[in-house]
């Protein structure tokens, strides 16, 4: 019996995705826990399995298309031998979602201001100024749609005509014309003239925001505008943290199952963590009703990728040793450049570091990932001069800046987090206690 390929939902927050690419083709035999297809959520490009038998009778949506809806039908699968019904899409599924329709269209974007709305049609192809037929793929209408070229006036280069992605992105890399200035509405009396809207006229070209970005963008307004940030800010001399890293590295084999090479970053996950345990109302989130305070340890790192950023989970930190902290950050920091984390992989956590000493950065403030209550933004270590008994020394000094939500962290709570975070760090013998 066919059976409908439901779009999944790969995190509890994701509504709709972009189906990256296709790894089984029509006809193909699929067994359960084949890999069959990419779906790019907000946080990562991720496998899908199949959880049933049959063979692949039609794909629905292609390869590329953004905004499917999660439980929207994206292929239909069929027994062996079995013809694929007339109407693919109508065959039942195996959840309960709206009525499926032949083929998953994404939702057109808001109409930019200067855009022609005729191009914002939903449909796979447009009609050219004559009225005839232009054929386009979905992505290529969609990055057409974002950036406002008139898909009339391109000539495409694939099958049969198709306006394709490499189309829309030769078309970018034009010189944008001029456009004529719009006729002024009629004021009425006593309104106020509109700011007119900048006008590029210099060379450039649009880059459509991944999904990725759209969310990040969205997460990072919701936390300026909603989260009444606090900064705390302390320097804390690395000289004993890094002669007992330089100690540790040594006495670890050359290679082989037991080998490892401590980074400061591991030592700074460990310190967040311990403290994090000594002051533990720091490790919480704001709620209308109560401050969720988290039991466990679990740390957010924010790791760059190419699309954005995101931010694996060091489960209890605390309980951990550096040498574990190392090479889990190691694992989930090359799975997360390479798209390949699970949900829950990057999802939770109580507290949130954010490092850049490596890009040599002296000193910034991180936003707060939200529910979370706090993030530590680490600067680099830098030789500076300081005061020790009285008279000048040279110290490896890096500064620290603790963001806090004021509606759960006090400004003293703050301080007194930051300040044993520094003892913690210039003891670094603590750690291994």
């Amino acid at each position: 019996m066919a059976t409908n390929i439901l779009m999944p939902a790969l995190s509890p927050t994701m509504t709709e995705g972009t189906l990256a690419r296709w790894l089984k083709q029509e006809g193909e035999t699929i067994k359960a826990g084949d890999v069959i297809a990419e779906i790019e959520t907000d946080k990562a490009t991720m496998e899908v399995e199949a959880v049933d038998e049959g063979v692949l009778g039609k794909i629905l949506v292609a390869d590329g298309t953004e905004g499917v809806k999660v439980n929207a039908p994206i292929a239909v699968l069929v027994a062996k031998g079995e013809a694929v019904p007339a109407s693919a899409a109508a065959a039942p599924a195996p959840v309960a979602a709206a009525a499926p329709a032949p083929s998953v269209t994404p939702p057109a974007p808001p109409v930019m201001a200067g855009l022609d709305p005729a191009i914002h049609a939903p449909a796979a192809h447009a009609n050219g100024a004559d009225g005839s037929r232009i054929f386009v793929s979905p992505l290529a209408r969609r990055m057409a749609q974002q950036a406002g070229i008139e898909l009339g006036g391109l000539t495409g280069s694939g099958p049969h005509g198709r306006i394709v992605k490499a189309d829309i992105e030769a078309a970018l890399h034009r010189p944008a014309p001029v456009a004529a200035p719009a006729p002024a509405p009629a004021m009425t009396q006593g309104a106020r003239p509109a700011a007119p809207a900048p006008a590029i006229t210099a060379p450039h070209r649009l880059v459509p925001n991944s999904t990725m970005r759209k969310v990040i963008a969205r997460r990072l307004t919701e936390a300026k505008r909603e989260i009444p940030h606090f900064y705390v800010s302390m320097d804390i001399e690395l000289d004993a943290m890094l002669k007992l890293r330089e100690e540790l590295n040594a006495r670890s084999p050359k290679d082989g199952p037991g080998a490892f090479r401590l980074s400061v970053n591991d030592f700074i996950i460990k310190a967040a963590a311990v403290t994090l345990r000594r002051v533990p109302k720091v490790n919480a989130s704001f709620t209308e009703d109560a401050i969720i305070l988290y039991d466990d340890i679990d740390i957010s790192v924010a790791v760059s990728i190419p699309d954005g950023l995101i931010t694996p989970i060091v489960r209890h930190a605390d309980r951990k040793g550096l040498a574990a902290i190392s090479a889990e950050m190691k694992d989930l920091g090359a799975r997360a450049k390479a798209g390949k984390l699970k949900p829950e992989e990057f999802q939770g956590g109580g507290f949130s570091i954010s490092n850049m000493g490596m890009y040599g950065v002296s000193d910034f403030a991180a936003v707060i990932n939200p529910p979370q209550a706090a993030i530590l933004a680490v600067a680099a270590g830098q030789q500076r001069p300081v005061v020790k008994n009285g008279a000048l020394a040279i110290a490896t000094v890096m500064t620290c800046t603790l963001s806090v939500d004021h509606r759960v962290v006090d400004g003293a709570l703050g301080a007194e987090w930051l300040a044993a975070f520094k003892a913690v760090v210039e003891d670094p013998m603590s750690l291994m206690l």
